[in-house]
C-alpha cells in the first residue's frame, strides 16, 4: 500500500501532480530552503520513489521502517545529524508518513 499512498499524494512517474499534497510539500520545502528543492530532501526522495514504485522495497512500509534497508540507513544518518533524533518534518518522517497515507507532518 505504501507505493500507492505515495502516488495518491501526487508523486507519480509523470512528475508531481498540481494541486496535490506533493505540490504542497514541494512548495513548502522550496520556500524554506530559499527557492529550490534540495537533493535528498522529502520532495526529491518521494518523487524518486513514486516514479519508480520503490517506496516499500526501500524499507518504508505500513509496519514502519524495515531494519537494514535504505530507509533505515536514511533514518540513522538523519538522526545522527540532528543529535540523535529524527525531526518532525524531516526527510525520514515525511516519507514514512506519506507512505502510510498521512500528510507528512505538514498541515
Amino acid at each position: 500500500m505504501s507505493d500507492q499512498n505515495v502516488r495518491n499524494a501526487g508523486f507519480t512517474s509523470s512528475g508531481i501532480t498540481g494541486g496535490s499534497l506533493a505540490s504542497s510539500v514541494m512548495s513548502q520545502e522550496a520556500r524554506s530552503s530559499g527557492g529550490g528543492v534540495p537533493s535528498g530532501g522529502p520532495t526529491s526522495v518521494l518523487q524518486e520513489m513514486g516514479a519508480k514504485g520503490t517506496t516499500h522495497s526501500s524499507g518504508f512500509t505500513s509496519s514502519g521502517i524495515s531494519g537494514g534497508s535504505r530507509a533505515s540507513d536514511m533514518m540513522s544518518k538523519e538522526a545522527t545529524s540532528h543529535g540523535g533524533g529524527v525531526p518532525r518534518g524531516g526527510t525520514t518522517s515525511t516519507v514514512q508518513s506519506i507512505s502510510m497515507g498521512g500528510k507528512g507532518g505538514r498541515r
